[in-house]
């Protein structure tokens, strides 16, 4: 950093040297401290003690270095409130910064750190703390202290359990554990007081914690565990969720207690090894989105699974009526039922952020669907079951909020860059439509994990999708697909579900049997002779192995 970098505090401008008369405007004797030092993505080895000359500092930023130390001086600047050391090569942090007596914000993320300062929760005024994607092994327990700390991540360390104490932190809303060696989360976690999201992917979980009196949180996210059953009395406790996110689990069976979570919007349960549903689940009132796809469900017709949430649940409440020993009950009027077909539902819009206008046998989607938007955060698009040869292009004004569209049974032949510019899609649904090919343009949608291609024209896999980084599950059944690149497939390390069930496939390449991220592959209905009906019955697993083994050595 050049020196006078530093001393810009102290050293007087260089027009000051010279003679001059000046205005008021620049006047270098009344001139501010400086505030705000952004040093980011640059080859800094090290800074210099001298940061001790700029006490006015409110931010300091140098992510993205090669930061091995930070000088002790930092504990000087007693007005820094954010303090951005990420993306470098830090061990260690110095005792010193827990002098810092108004730091709001800590963002210590992809370091090399193994261990954090004992007395971290001295830092009282602390709101956010990044420390993940580092080699932590254990928390300090004096975070119990930090009860100003909103946001806490810890993803992506080696952790194996979490201290009890934490429960104190009174205002922590957002808690990310994921990708850790969490086997158990202590129940009394529960007691936080503000906690609504807690993140805990990709640890070794059996069971869904037990948290007797959460009553604030709204998202759970626990899949890649080890899960097996979901015990009753837990989903009890959880009567606040609107997000349960169980994918990629060993999940047996549903309890009928899911009903109590009236609140429940979206509930993914891919992926795992439930072979019945009950069917009260179509009763809960706000549910819009359920991912069931990769389980070996005996009860439900695949086609039906593959007609979306609303068709699903629909069939449940029926089925409820069926069986039901009292009198039928009418399904309930949730805000998904449109007050009249005609108008929007702008409740949906609001409440739910979901913009919808289905079945209607619509050509184009009228004007008045999108000004009803009014600039409202739309997260979920429904426009299946019209005539769409087209995807509306006025979908693009949704492009900064919209995360889930489907247009599926429409009469749609190609893609527009429209679509492509939904950066924040992570759901497309455009089964039963008449499209052959996707557009290269599609790369773009980075955030992409899940694609619904089944019911088309494809005679080709789709190329763009091996670029797709994001992806998790593939529907592409029902098409007229020859051949697919099992290398290029192997690449796509999130994918875990692939359904290419009913084309037109000659031979399976057992270079296939190496996507070891896969945990569902159906391929019955395609013309090929080997593996044989008998292997593919055996499920994902074992077919994955038989192909291995044929692999020419």
């Amino acid at each position: 950093v050049p020196e006078h970098v530093w001393r810009i505090n102290l050293d007087t401008p260089e027009e000051a040297q010279h003679n001059l008369s000046f205005g008021a405007a620049d006047r270098w004797w009344e001139q501010t401290d400086l505030t705000k030092l952004i040093l980011a993505s640059n080859k800094l080895q090290s800074l210099s003690e001298d940061v001790q000359l700029l006490p006015a500092l409110t931010m300091l930023d140098v992510h993205d270095n090669q930061l091995t130390s930070l000088p002790c001086a930092l504990g000087q600047l007693e007005n820094l409130q954010k303090l951005d050391v990420s993306h470098n090569k830090l061990r260690s942090l110095p005792e010193e910064l827990l002098q810092l007596p108004r730091l709001r914000s800590l963002l210590a993320q992809h370091n090399e750190l193994s261990l954090l300062p004992e007395g971290l929760g001295q830092l009282l005024t602390l709101e956010e703390l990044d420390v993940s994607n580092n080699h932590l092994t254990a928390i300090p327990t004096s975070f119990a202290l930090l009860v100003n700390l909103v946001r806490l991540n810890l993803a992506c360390n080696q952790l194996k359990e979490l201290p009890a104490d934490l429960s104190a932190m009174k205002s922590l809303r957002q808690l990310d554990c994921t990708k850790n060696y969490l086997e158990t989360v202590p129940s009394k976690l529960a007691t936080m007081a503000s906690l609504e999201q807690l993140y805990l992917r990709k640890n070794k979980l059996r069971s869904l914690p037990e948290f007797p009196s959460c009553k604030l949180l709204k998202e759970l996210h626990a899949g890649e565990n080890q899960i097996e059953i979901l015990n009753a009395e837990n989903l009890r406790q959880l009567s606040s969720l609107c997000v349960l996110e169980l994918r990629d689990n060993k999940i047996r069976a549903v309890p009928e207690e899911i009903t109590v979570l009236q609140k429940l919007e979206r509930l993914d349960l891919a992926n795992n090894d439930i072979s019945r549903l009950p069917y009260t689940l179509g009763n809960l009132p706000q549910l819009k989105f359920l991912a069931l796809e990769g389980n070996p469900l005996r009860t439900i017709r695949r086609d039906l699974l593959q007609k979306g949430t609303q068709e699903l649940l629909k069939y449940l409440r029926s089925k409820i009526q069926d069986e039901g020993p009292g009198p039928a009950e009418e399904p309930p009027v949730t805000a998904m039922t449109l007050p009249s077909q005609s108008k929007v539902n702008v409740h949906a819009i609001t409440t739910l952020k979901l913009l919808e206008y289905s079945d209607q046998q619509a050509a184009a989607i009228p004007d008045a669907v999108f000004d009803a938007v009014g600039g409202a955060p739309v997260a979920t698009v429904n426009f299946s079951r019209n005539r769409l040869a087209h995807v509306p292009p006025r979908l693009v004004e949704l492009k900064d909020s919209v995360c889930d569209v489907s247009l599926g049974f429409n009469k749609i032949s190609c893609i527009s860059s429209e679509l492509c510019a939904l950066q924040r899609l992570t759901h497309l649904d455009l089964r039963n439509n008449v499209l052959t090919s996707l557009p290269e343009e599609m790369e773009a949608l980075k955030r992409l994990q899940t694609i619904n291609l089944s019911f088309n024209r494809f005679k080709e896999f789709p190329s763009v999708l091996y670029h797709l980084p994001a992806l998790e599950t593939i529907l592409l059944s029902n098409n007229q697909v020859g051949s697919i690149d099992p290398v290029q497939l192997k690449g796509m390390d999130r994918l875990g579900t692939l359904d290419l069930q009913n084309n037109d496939l000659l031979q399976v390449p057992p270079e296939l049997g190496n996507c070891e991220s896969l945990r569902s592959l159906l391929l019955e209905g395609n013309p090929f002779r080997t593996p044989r009906a008998a292997v593919l019955a055996k499920g994902t697993a074992a077919l994955l192995e038989y192909l291995r083994s044929r692999i020419p050595t």
